[in-house]
């Protein structure tokens, strides 16, 4: 394939996009499309669909990475425990403030005094005096009496409920495995088709993902979806083990007031950044454009704001995966992204925050290497690596030019697509540091990243092979 048949997929920015696929985007022909248009990582939701559909598509995206020669990320999202209320006689009731209803544990029909709530973890844990919060939080409920197997609620807020209806508890971390036994089998089933992440749903608690990591035994990344407060208050051990975070601002949004997910946000961001993971800010980003061809200018303003903040990768949803304008969400989030990160602004802001340093030699050699190429007005920074390491040190530097990772292994070259700026290429082993730099000035010409007369700042470790040894920095001319 030449450079001018892979110069569509040369993206205008460093700032990743991740694309949900659903009914909107399962064929071969839109795939491409979406990839074309600017998709980096897709996520297979398994909260819905077969796993012969997941691997229908699985098996799709790794054809089109052979035809555009660019390695695409796959992420398993996996469901985790879903709390509803149970149905009603008559589908729905409607309700009034002061109202109370029962929450138990009978299975029979609902009415306007009473509903089914199967779960009693819920009805064990909740005291009088705690919130109980259904339907995304437009209904809340206060629980004002507590018996052995039912609850009594107080409705503060909200008009009507109906049959199996979500159902959020603020505040305290609730006994419930976050993977159920249906998460365990999508987990094999998403190693088997080769996936490169799974996102864990329901976190609460380091121990959650704990499991899960032995589970997947290496076979994948693992990213915890932050959606719950219980995990913010324990986010530092949280991170420790993961490889990477989604920040789920919709479930988050229902259970804090809503004022303080924006700085909430920052936070989270600039602290997975701070630890070289990468982070996707994700829900409801153009949201209205599930049935729009154009987002609103609040939501255009959403995405902005999360490519200031320093994101890895921003994701649509529904938008991309049932969405009547998959390619449009794409192509605007693609313009968004490219349009903040020529601002001004937005550098002098990466550069501002730079991570501390790290004690040790390979994390000085990746600091040094992106402030040479600043000053030199390098094309594109280069690292060779096997584990992803480098090149992660490199990504959480923010530099203002792409980051081309040659490795010679498939997976990691996959799971880095997720990491701000980098454009990942497999390649064969390296023996010498010439070959080293020979390969690194062919392929930053050939996809398209650097040309004749300019230069590229190169780091390695030598000896070749070794995860985690850079120790080496070369500046190298494009000829």
């Amino acid at each position: 394939m030449t450079s001018a048949e892979i110069c569509p997929l040369i993206r205008k920015r460093q700032t990743k996009i991740v694309a949900t696929l659903g009914p909107a985007s399962a064929t071969i022909e839109m795939l491409e499309k979406l990839v074309l248009a600017g998709v980096d990582v897709v996520r297979l939701n398994f909260s819905h669909g077969e796993h012969a559909d997941h691997a229908a598509r699985v098996k799709i995206i790794r054809g089109l990475e052979t035809k555009l020669a660019r390695p695409i990320a796959i992420i398993a999202d996996l469901q985790g425990p879903k709390l509803r209320v149970g149905r009603f006689k008559d589908g729905s009731i409607t309700l009034t403030a002061g109202q109370r209803l029962r929450l138990d544990l009978d299975k029979t029909e609902g009415n306007d005094t009473r509903v089914n709530l199967p779960h009693p973890e819920i009805i064990n844990t909740l005291s009088p005096g705690a919130f109980i919060l259904c339907d995304d939080g437009k209904v809340r409920m206060k629980i004002v009496e507590k018996g052995a197997d039912f609850l009594i609620a107080e409705v503060v807020a909200g008009t009507k409920l109906s049959n199996n209806k979500g159902v959020n508890v603020p505040g305290v971390i609730l006994p419930i495995p976050a993977l159920t036994e249906k998460d365990r089998k999508d987990l094999v089933a998403a190693l088997d088709m080769g996936v490169d992440w799974v996102a864990q749903s329901f976190v609460q608690r380091p121990e959650d993902v704990a499991e899960a990591k032995k589970l997947i035994g290496g076979r994948a990344a693992l990213m915890a979806k932050i959606e719950k407060p219980s995990a913010i208050e324990l986010f530092a051990g949280i991170l420790d083990l993961v490889d990477g975070i989604m920040l789920a601002r919709g479930d988050l949004g229902v259970e804090i007031p809503p004022e303080e997910v924006p700085a909430l946000q920052k936070k989270i961001v600039r602290q997975v950044r701070q630890s070289g993971k990468p982070i996707i800010v994700a829900t409801q980003m153009l949201e209205s454009m599930i049935e729009s061809p154009a987002p609103t200018r609040a939501e255009a303003s959403d995405v902005a704001t999360a490519v200031y903040d320093g994101t890895d990768a921003v994701m649509l949803s529904a938008e991309t995966a049932a969405g009547k304008y998959p390619i449009e969400s794409v192509s605007i989030m693609d313009r968004i992204c490219q349009h903040v990160e020529a601002d001004d602004l937005y550098r002098r802001i990466m550069d501002a925050d730079h991570p501390d340093a790290d004690t040790d030699a390979s994390d000085a050699i990746t600091i040094a290497a992106c402030q040479v190429a600043q000053t030199i007005n390098a094309a594109c920074i280069t690292n060779y690596t096997s584990s992803g390491s480098t090149t992660l040190r490199t990504a959480r530097q923010r530099p203002a030019m792409p980051i081309l990772c040659l490795s010679h292994s498939a997976q990691t070259t996959r799971r880095l697509m997720l990491s701000y700026g980098v454009h990942a290429v497999y390649t064969p082993d390296i023996t010498s540091f010439a070959d080293a730099v020979k390969i690194a000035t062919e392929q930053a010409t050939i996809q398209g990243l650097a040309k004749k007369g300019q230069r590229l700042v190169l780091t390695a470790g030598v000896p070749f092979g070794t995860p985690g040894s850079t120790n080496a920095l070369r500046v190298a001319w494009i000829e």
